[in-house]
């Protein structure tokens, strides 16, 4: 479910407007997340450190309104649910998009992370399930420690909602430390949105 932002009496109405029309609204940032506590939590619950990492920056999504904002014909609609279309990678090294739906309760998520990732690695092609507005685009890199990243963008396409990858899980110190990197778009979510979202996700991940 959505319901339409009043524009005229928004407080960013001059933001948004500003921002909404550049070739390229996105910005972005990365951080090196402390995933210390989290990862062996997820050991000791059970579940993959995946399920336990996106369960956990839905989340933290879910807890910013700015992030639950979407640009669609000119309009700022903001939806009751954010959820994740990942990237799934397949045995024959080509990938498929999925539809990770958001639930509060861990352990449920997981089972539905393990059912789409079954479901999208026994497919073919790109998209493998429709395009669904009210969620986030998420990639894993796994294989690489990064520090910084770009992401792509279609400002054709009207596409407004926020980016996330991660890196490679390294130890450090006696941390488990990972590249995370988000990407949002300016005319509905500012630095101060941004850092909100930083601080929840921390500490989601170190509960």
């Amino acid at each position: 479910m959505k319901h339409k932002l009043d524009i005229a009496t928004w407080n960013r109405k001059e933001h948004f407007n500003f921002f909404k029309s550049f070739d390229a609204p996105y910005y972005g940032v990365t951080i090196r997340l402390d995933c210390t506590r989290a990862y062996l939590n997820a050991k000791q619950l059970g579940v993959s450190f995946y399920s336990y990492y996106l369960h956990k920056t839905l989340a933290a999504v879910n807890a910013i309104p700015n992030f639950k904002y979407r640009i669609e014909d000119s309009e700022v609609f903001v939806y009751d649910r954010i959820d994740a279309s990942t990237t799934v990678l397949r045995d024959d090294h080509t990938f498929g998009f999925s539809n990770m739906k958001f639930a509060e309760d861990l352990k449920e998520f997981d089972t539905i992370v393990k059912a789409e990732t079954h479901r999208v690695k026994n497919t073919t092609g790109l998209l493998t399930a429709p395009n669904a507005s009210n969620a986030v685009h998420f990639s894993a890199l796994p294989w690489i420690d990064f520090s910084s990243i770009s992401e792509s963008t279609d400002s054709r396409s009207g596409d407004s909602c926020a980016k996330f990858a991660v890196g490679k899980l390294v130890d450090e110190d006696g941390k488990k430390l990972m590249p995370f990197a988000v990407h949002v778009h300016h005319a509905l979510v500012d630095g101060y949105h941004l850092g909100l979202f930083l601080d929840r996700l921390k500490e989601l991940m170190n509960e």
